[in-house]
């Protein structure tokens, strides 16, 4: 199978050097940038994921991330030194898919760029497939989502997800009606362990998934709450 390709955007040359020792030695391919201006030079159609940093000298982490929101919807993994709540959701509302904090162990990076990388190949279909295979596809309420990779639109007009926004409606779709917990939603999607500090995360996701989707973010009517329980995929009677 051929070698996923990160992008690890860091303005440190240690940390640099020892993540992409850890990775190469992981058998991924990897391609360093200083600062955020490189960085959005080298991103590209195969990158598979980019490890960013957040504090960097000229563009920021979070600039950077907008940036390649605007050209792609690759995870994104934030490094930073900061550990508060607050700048963990200010990294995922900028289009951040999961955050690690510094110091960190190179065991605790490798399993988030691994989930991250199956999530974005796996999930999606984007490993090769034989030619002519048939897709899938669940169709309610106007919103048609591929089973398989990340395709969806929305009354027949394409939408762009991220990675984890096309995560969480496609569980929700295949259950319609069905109320997951944010405890139940966390770990399907994230395929970590669930913390309650986890739940302005998902909150964060949730809610940039309904302004992509929802004709009223401020009602939504596909991704409802149910207060004090969780959160459904609501027009499962359509």
């Amino acid at each position: 199978m051929e070698k996923k390709l990160i992008l690890l955007i860091e303005d440190d040359a240690d940390i640099r050097e020892g993540v992409r020792i850890l990775l190469e030695s992981e058998g991924y391919l990897v391609e360093e940038a200083g600062n955020g201006t490189e960085g959005l030079n080298m991103l590209s159609q195969q990158t598979g994921l980019v490890i960013l940093d957040i504090m960097m000298p000229g563009i920021s982490g979070i600039k950077t991330c907008e940036e390649i929101r605007k050209r792609s919807n690759v995870p994104v993994l934030f490094l930073t030194a900061r550990s508060l709540e607050s700048d963990k959701l200010i990294g995922l509302m900028a289009g951040g898919d999961d955050y690690l904090a510094k110091p960190f162990s190179y065991s605790e990076l490798l399993g988030r760029v691994k989930a991250l990388l199956r999530r974005y190949y796996v999930y999606r279909g984007k490993d090769e497939k034989d030619e002519g295979e048939k897709e899938d596809y669940i169709e309610r309420a106007g919103i048609r989502i591929s089973e398989t990779f990340n395709e969806i639109s929305v009354k027949g007009k394409n939408v762009d997800l991220t990675d984890t926004e096309y995560n969480i409606l496609l569980l929700l779709m295949q259950y319609p009606g069905k109320i997951f917990s944010a405890q139940n939603l966390y770990e399907s999607v994230w395929n970590e362990p669930y913390f309650y500090c986890c739940n302005g995360t998902i909150m964060v996701h949730i809610r940039k998934l309904r302004v992509k989707i929802e004709e009223n973010p401020h009602e939504p009517r596909y991704i409802q709450t149910v207060w004090g329980k969780g959160y459904r995929f609501g027009c499962y009677g359509e």
